[in-house]
């Protein structure tokens, strides 16, 4: 099964692939656009416009993910849901990872903490504007430093209409409850290959006991950047995380 790839750049070199975090799209990393590298950037299963058809478990993402991008060493960059999946990746298969870049990653979520925002997902939530979508993300602390027009950009193409004429982000429900039973397992252990982690000061997502982890077990192949903002680091901290990934990969 190939998923939905956004692609930007012209081919050549180490590609970076990315992906994104639960309820969000392949689209989010267009901010790598102007980057002069070749990205390819996934809708995962469930989510935008790839097949939403189950199952969700991490075999079937990693089976996906790898089926729809070039079969040779990459970047790979994950953020939130994306991160645990780039890790489980780069732990089961480094040869496929040249460098791996995780922003503010899920490696793993408190399970209580995974129940509430699973439950959460259970309810309709829809919108009459993609503005007041917005506005919701401000107000509930998910977004901090962010200008608006940027995460109105952002989600005008994640949402769509559906038959009562009110606007959804477009992911299946079902797929992202299966994602934060994922995340409230524990993490595979650190690849053997050169990482950055990329949090946000104000997130509400921790990497706890895993940073010393990765630092313990990657020595001087591993680097910690904490940038302003919360969990969302190229909508709150753009610049800043630019700056980091380019110093990595450069």
């Amino acid at each position: 099964m190939t998923l939905h790839v956004y692609e930007w750049g012209e081919p050549g070199g180490t590609p970076l692939i990315c992906l994104h975090g639960v309820t969000s799209y392949g689209g989010r990393f267009d901010w790598l656009a102007d980057s002069g590298r070749h990205v390819l950037s996934l809708d995962l299963l469930g989510h935008g416009h790839s097949s939403w058809e189950p199952p969700w478990d991490v075999e079937a993402h990693l089976a996906a993910i790898l089926e729809s991008v070039p079969d040779s060493s990459a970047v790979w960059v994950g953020h939130s849901f994306g991160g645990r999946l780039a890790a489980e990746l780069a732990a089961r298969d480094p040869d496929r990872v040249e460098r791996l870049v995780l922003l503010d990653p899920a490696l793993q979520v408190l399970p209580h903490v995974a129940f509430d925002l699973a439950e959460l997902e259970r309810q309709d939530v829809s919108y009459e504007s993609v503005e007041e979508a917005v506005q919701g993300r401000y107000d509930s602390g998910r977004v901090l430093l962010s200008p608006v027009d940027r995460v109105v950009a952002s989600d005008t193409a994640h949402m769509e209409a559906g038959r009562d004429g009110r606007l959804r982000y477009r992911y299946c429900k079902s797929a992202v409850i299966t994602a934060w039973s994922i995340m409230a397992t524990s993490p595979p252990p650190p690849a053997r290959v050169p990482t950055m982690m990329v949090l946000g000061a104000d997130s509400w997502l921790t990497p706890g006991e895993h940073l010393d982890t990765y630092r313990d077990e990657l020595g001087d192949l591993f680097e910690a950047v904490t940038v302003p903002g919360g969990h969302t680091v190229y909508w709150d901290a753009l610049d800043e995380t630019v700056a980091a990934l380019d110093a990595f990969l450069d």
